[in-house]
């Protein structure tokens, strides 16, 4: 990975304002950088800005304030060569039945003012696994076929970054995985990639670097595995013969928790307890421990954390 920027966003701001006095910052002083052939997840909750910053890169939303630097060109002062280093995928599945793949990106290409001897239609379609269904129609295609279909859509003209605003929303866990790994081939051959999804193991699985917003403020910025060691509750569950309950004066800010499998869990911080120190307060209490399991928790509980405020 090299440290090239794909994108630079500065003080990026976009305030809505509604008819009363109140106003809406979607975005508020964004600062972020994605760097050039990185899989960068954005995470947030709905509202968070996300839509917002990615229809400011489409160039369908006009921002308040702020520089925006896509593959080195200044959204202002070239709007256009911007447009042609993006390409966005958008979440509604938006065909038309009655063309073919191959019509409709050769249909796309048409629109880029791309000459015929330049068109990489044939590329595409193998790229997404669609060669077989090139020349069937869109509406016979299945759901996932539509998803790879609009990928490929926002590729004929071979923008070096792809956004994709959702991609596996509504998807089966079979398509998701073929998404996925359609998705990392592209990385692979060099296209930076800009995914959002509410999907924490999603982001786990696919993102390199993540951004999370929160009502219009980037709230963090790290790799997925330094997030990941950020979770501050660690979890260990004991299987045990009897529940005896634990003493809770003397465990130290450790919290258990009981249930009625005879489970004993127990909560605690991970810079200050270590694994031996909860076992050996378990069985001091006199109980047989049959097996212990330890939960690494995962983005999902970063996020919790970051957004609950």
């Amino acid at each position: 990975m090299n440290n090239k920027n794909a994108i630079k966003v500065e003080k990026l701001t976009k305030i809505y304002s509604k008819k009363s006095s109140n106003e809406i910052k979607a975005l508020n002083n964004l600062n972020l950088e994605v760097k050039e052939g990185e899989i960068f997840g954005l995470l947030g909750p709905n509202g968070a800005g996300k839509t917002t910053f990615l229809n400011i890169l489409a160039g369908t939303v006009i921002k308040n304030s702020g520089k925006v630097d896509v593959w080195g060109f200044d959204l202002d002062k070239n709007p256009r060569q911007v447009r042609a280093s993006i390409g966005i995928v958008p979440q509604e599945v938006n065909l038309d039945a009655f063309f073919s793949p191959r019509d409709l990106l050769e249909l796309q290409a048409g629109l880029y003012g791309i000459p015929k001897k330049d068109r990489i239609t044939d590329t595409i379609l193998k790229l997404v696994s669609l060669e077989k269904q090139a020349n069937s129609y869109a509406r016979s295609l299945s759901g996932g076929m539509k998803r790879r279909l609009l990928i490929a859509k926002a590729m004929v003209h071979r923008p070096p970054i792809l956004v994709l605003d959702e991609p596996t929303a509504g998807v089966d866990v079979q398509l998701r995985q073929n998404l996925w790994n359609n998705v990392k081939v592209l990385n692979k051959q060099g296209v930076t990639i800009i995914l959002t999804t509410h999907l924490m193991y999603e982001a786990q699985e696919m993102c390199n670097r993540i951004a999370i917003l929160n009502r219009g403020n980037l709230i963090a910025l790290d790799t997925t595995d330094n997030l990941l060691d950020s979770i501050k509750t660690k979890k260990i569950i004991f299987k045990v013969k009897k529940i005896n309950k634990i003493n809770s004066e003397d465990s130290n800010g450790i919290k258990f928790s009981y249930n009625l499998d005879n489970e004993i869990t127990a909560l605690y911080e991970r810079k200050k307890h270590k694994i031996d120190e909860i076992i050996h307060k378990v069985k001091n209490a006199g109980v047989e421990i049959y097996d212990i399991s330890t939960d690494e928790g995962n983005l999902e509980d970063v996020f919790i954390d970051l957004t609950k405020s």
